[in-house]
């Protein structure tokens, strides 16, 4: 049986409603990825007839995604920023929500050159949108998951970006010796309580949970890193920290009892607060 690309989508599409609430968006990766084509390509190619290998391929990862398993991890990569990375299950699926930390971290870093560091690194995402972005600053991603710093430089390898380096690090450890010369650290650490139960749901199933849960009402991480990163930042520089929609008042909080300054919390594209900021004195 023959079916064409339009078809196959629309059909794809129903399908995928029942376990995504972007099923017209996995539809098209998927097709996308079995054909090697852009999006673009599916519009203005609609009636072209799919090969038997290619619907063979396609039931395939359908089969998978209907299960829940990520697409992500099905198709061993994922979209982020202007860029496609490889993914894994020992690291988090990189998000779209995230891409407004990479955001403030650009508009914060200010003309000059800087050393910035992500903690946290995972498939190196933010720190490669950075390093993309700013190829005059040298970017550091740090993660305690030895997979994923492999990851992450796979990654920069195939981005083919110079001046980004990953090391294996628990936070900043790896940073000692560099006291007071990082500029700017951008961190999306695990912030979900392991009592929340959206932790039953979707793709976070399948994700690692401890890039994903943290004790003490998931800020234990994010206290951590506040108070680790005080020594390395310099006299100016700025801690940026993606967090659950809740705990924006608590982030901000702590950033202010730390001694930071300038804080202020922003709303991701879903107008939920997504991200806390302050500068070092």
């Amino acid at each position: 049986m023959s079916i064409c690309i339009t078809a196959w989508l629309l059909q794809a599409k129903q399908q995928l409603a029942a376990v995504t609430h972007e099923a017209n968006v996995e539809a098209k990766y998927c097709c996308s990825f079995v054909l090697q084509q852009s999006n673009t390509y599916l519009y203005t190619h609609g009636d072209q007839q799919l090969t038997p290998e290619q619907l063979l391929q396609l039931q395939t990862i359908m089969q998978r995604r209907l299960t829940g398993e990520p697409l992500a991890y099905i198709l061993r990569q994922w979209h982020f920023w202007d860029f496609e990375l490889e993914v894994a299950p020992a690291t988090l699926i990189p998000r779209a929500d995230t891409e407004v930390l990479v955001e403030k971290a650009l508009a914060l870093v200010g003309p000059d050159p800087a050393h910035i560091v992500d903690l946290g690194t995972g498939t190196g995402a933010i720190a490669l949108a950075l390093a993309k972005e700013r190829p005059d600053c040298q970017v550091t991603g740090l993660d305690r998951q030895m997979d994923a710093v492999d990851l992450a430089i796979r990654n920069a390898e195939r981005l083919q970006l110079r001046n980004c380096r990953f090391l294996y690090s628990d936070w900043c450890t790896a940073l000692v010796g560099s006291e007071q010369s990082v500029d700017l650290i951008v961190s999306n650490p695990p912030y979900i309580d392991v009592t929340d139960p959206h932790l039953a749901c979707g793709d976070v199933r399948f994700e690692p949970a401890s890039a994903l849960v943290a004790a003490n009402e998931g800020l234990a991480d994010i206290q951590q890193i506040i108070s680790q990163c005080t020594g390395y930042l310099r006299s100016g520089g700025w801690l940026v920290l993606e967090h659950g929609y809740q705990q924006a008042e608590q982030v901000a909080s702590l950033l202010t009892q730390a001694g930071f300054a300038q804080v202020e919390s922003e709303k991701d594209y879903g107008g939920q607060w997504r991200i806390s900021f302050g500068r070092w004195h």
